[in-house]
């Protein structure tokens, strides 16, 4: 456990404090995979994480959902340490060899690259098994961890919201109910988050996938060895350079010497005038080099050989590709239950408006009904009113011709509703 400021953090591994904020845990970014020059950051789901060379920085390693992760990683990394314990002898001798190929250059740089690529190859036969497999460099075995943690991760998470989402929906298209619809509306939105976040790390995926200068960023190992050994050769030329001055002075006589320094003596009065216009050319020497050392950093990365790391992302591309066809599986399965759904519902609305159309006309009907029935409580004079005509039969006449006048009248506007397809 280290407590380190940002400051801290950014010597130590070299990054700019904007990559720095990505891991902020008051911040919400997405997935993010970047590679540095001295260093490889990881946002992926739960996992913040500083990948070097020598070592691995996790943000949040006390999370309960972390720690199996941190256990993960500390085995993986010791059986790294094994593997390479196994092969010492071997990437000592690479590294003698690069070495000694620094230690023969000629003035022409291609001889030299030529030589510093012949190690690098030895080098790296050397860092294979004795059974053929190649063992990866430290950062890329983090960073496989790293992507299995966040690719398992997300696939569970799948896996889960599938087996919960297909009962739920059977459930609500056998029976629509509130407290289904409900269920079925949390299963869809944590469907959507889910797939903005497998889509999120599957196109950082296939962004470094289709970059081969990002992923080349990402050796560092082979960058840190590439430039130690460029930093070599350029000491053992500066030695080379003093040993063939060094003679020189020695084998000069006493009188070649004072009037050497007699001429340093004169000349030292304009070299001090001379020191504000020297001044802006060293500035552009020290800007020339930083520029030449940025352009070599970039031409080692550019050589980088990026199979590899190329095979280790392709494989959980495939596995997170895998994950978003799963999701996308699901969410058309929930769209197709909806449109079911919506054709249910529809259909049972039609049914009510059928019925609303047969109520609105009995209602029209027993209307015509109503009106005879209206006519007889009106409190005029007809001749069914007088007493020498009036009985019962010509009561039940009367009820029973105007209640069959209803029915009839409405089976014939039903029939007319169905021949014109108002009604089924």
């Amino acid at each position: 456990m280290v407590e380190a400021g940002k400051h801290a953090i950014m010597r130590r591994t070299g990054l700019p404090a904007r990559d720095l904020r990505i891991l902020d845990p008051l911040l919400s970014y997405p997935s993010t995979i970047l590679g540095r020059e001295r260093a490889i950051v990881i946002n992926l789901e739960h996992i913040k994480a500083i990948i070097t060379a020598q070592e691995v920085l996790l943000l949040n390693s006390k999370d309960p959902s972390v720690t199996p992760f941190v256990d993960e990683i500390q085995s993986r990394i010791l059986c790294h340490y094994q593997a390479t314990k196994d092969q010492e002898g071997g990437v000592d001798d690479s590294s003698y060899i690069i070495r000694s190929s620094s230690q023969n250059l000629s003035s022409r740089f291609s001889q030299s690259q030529t030589q510093d690529d012949e190690g690098k190859l030895e080098e790296k036969q050397s860092l294979e098994n004795p059974n053929g497999s190649k063992i990866l460099p430290f950062e890329f075995v983090a960073l496989e961890a790293c992507l299995e943690a966040a690719c398992s991760c997300l696939e569970n998470e799948a896996k889960t919201l599938e087996q919960e989402a297909h009962p739920a929906l059977d459930k609500l298209t056998s029976k629509i109910s509130t407290l289904n619809l409900e269920r079925v509306r949390q299963i869809k939105s944590r469907l959507v988050a889910i797939t903005g976040r497998v889509q999120k790390v599957r196109d950082e995926l296939e962004h470094l996938l289709d970059d081969d200068e990002d992923m080349a960023e990402m050796y560092l190992t082979e960058k840190q060895l590439l430039e130690n050994s460029s930093t070599t050769s350029m000491n053992e030329r500066d030695d080379m350079d003093d040993d063939v001055l060094r003679p020189d002075i020695n084998e000069r006589t006493p009188a070649e010497i004072s009037l050497a320094a007699n001429y340093e003596g004169d000349i030292q009065d304009s070299d001090n005038l001379q020191d504000n216009m020297f001044g802006a050319t060293n500035a552009i020497g020290r800007d020339s080099h930083g520029t030449h050392t940025s352009t070599t950093r970039s031409a080692i990365s550019k050589h980088l050989d990026v199979e590899e790391l190329e095979m280790l992302l392709e494989a959980y591309f495939v596995q997170i590709d895998g994950t978003l066809n799963k999701l996308s599986t699901l969410r058309e399965y929930v769209d197709d239950t909806e449109d079911y759904i919506n054709i249910m519902l529809d259909d049972k609305q039609n049914h009510l408006l059928q019925m609303g159309v047969m109520l609105t006309t009995a209602t029209l009907v027993i209307s015509a009904f109503i009106v005879v029935a209206g006519i007889f409580g009106m409190n005029i004079h007809i001749e069914l009113f007088d007493d020498d005509k009036a009985g019962m039969p010509e009561f039940l006449w009367t009820i029973g011709g105007g209640a069959a006048g209803s029915i009839f009248l409405y089976v014939i506007a039903i029939a007319w509703c169905k021949y014109k397809r108002l009604l089924e």
